[in-house]
């Protein structure tokens, strides 16, 4: 047999499948998984583009849409699962890249077009489209978004927005507006969704928020001066707790979570 004739296997790729949100995951030993392999685990659509995002575990990393969901259940080998969900059953290194996966697929859908000739677009790399026309490039959108734990006494301010998905009370949080500073936005939103003013105001940290493309900024903050006046079509709900009342908190996948356990460890 000729060295030409031999066919070389497809390299084993981590494949990441969505559907309208939820990533396909894999039941192994130890725990839930995305699916390894060599070729897709679900045939891929006419029409959807396989995306390579990286590596996972050595292992190339790719991504398409399938529009219809795997079956399955906790009881099958595989199954669909919500990608904030899956965070609690996901190691976290293949959850972030799933929120990866999600933005890019977000992106991919969303830029199929050019907005200025209506042409349609051609993948020039990862993430990179181009206008054959015009020759616009188009690279995935993220949003800005600030977030803020702010700090009075031996208390901090836990509010409910209405966009919440469920009856936790989180941190005062808002989008980053054209022509304004990170900090200059944390002051307007507190200010707008609460009436208080802060001061000494410290960068904590960031975290990638693929609901669907955003990018959260964390902020520690004390409370200067003010009375609560909630906004209404935002806020819910408002007040100041100690560490031994508190309310329902957010999850641990968030960044408003991390925000909160760093202050009852006493770190901010």
């Amino acid at each position: 047999m000729k060295k030409d004739d031999v066919t070389q296997e497809a390299p084993v790729c981590a494949w990441f499948v969505f559907n309208n949100g939820q990533v396909l995951i894999e039941k192994k030993a130890d725990g839930y998984h995305i699916p390894c392999s060599s070729l897709p685990p679900t045939e891929v659509p006419v029409g959807s583009t396989i995306h390579t995002i990286g590596y996972l575990n050595e292992y190339p990393a790719k991504t398409y849409a399938i529009y219809h969901p795997v079956p399955g259940n906790e009881d099958s080998p595989r199954m669909m699962k919500d990608l904030r969900a899956s965070y609690d059953v996901l190691p976290l290194e293949e959850y972030n890249k799933a929120g990866k996966a999600s933005q890019i697929l977000n992106w991919d859908k969303n830029s199929r077009y050019c907005p200025m000739c209506g042409v349609p677009t051609t993948q020039v790399s990862p993430i990179a489209k181009r206008c054959p026309e015009c020759r616009q490039e188009f690279y995935p959108r993220i949003s800005p978004a600030v977030i803020v734990l702010i700090k009075k006494e031996d208390s901090i301010l836990l509010v409910h927005a209405r966009n919440f998905r469920g009856t936790f009370k989180g941190l005062v949080a808002g989008f980053l507006e054209p022509g304004e500073t990170l900090e200059e936005c944390v002051h307007r939103e507190v200010m707008e969704e609460t009436g208080l003013r802060i001061k000494n105001l410290k960068y904590f940290g960031s975290q990638p928020w693929p609901y669907p493309s955003g990018i959260m900024i964390g902020y520690s903050a004390e409370y200067e001066s003010g009375t609560i006046k909630l906004q209404d079509e935002e806020l819910s709900a408002g007040n100041f707790y100690r560490k031994d009342n508190l309310p329902e908190i957010p999850k641990k996948l968030s960044i408003a979570r991390k925000l909160i356990d760093a202050w009852l460890e006493g770190k901010i």
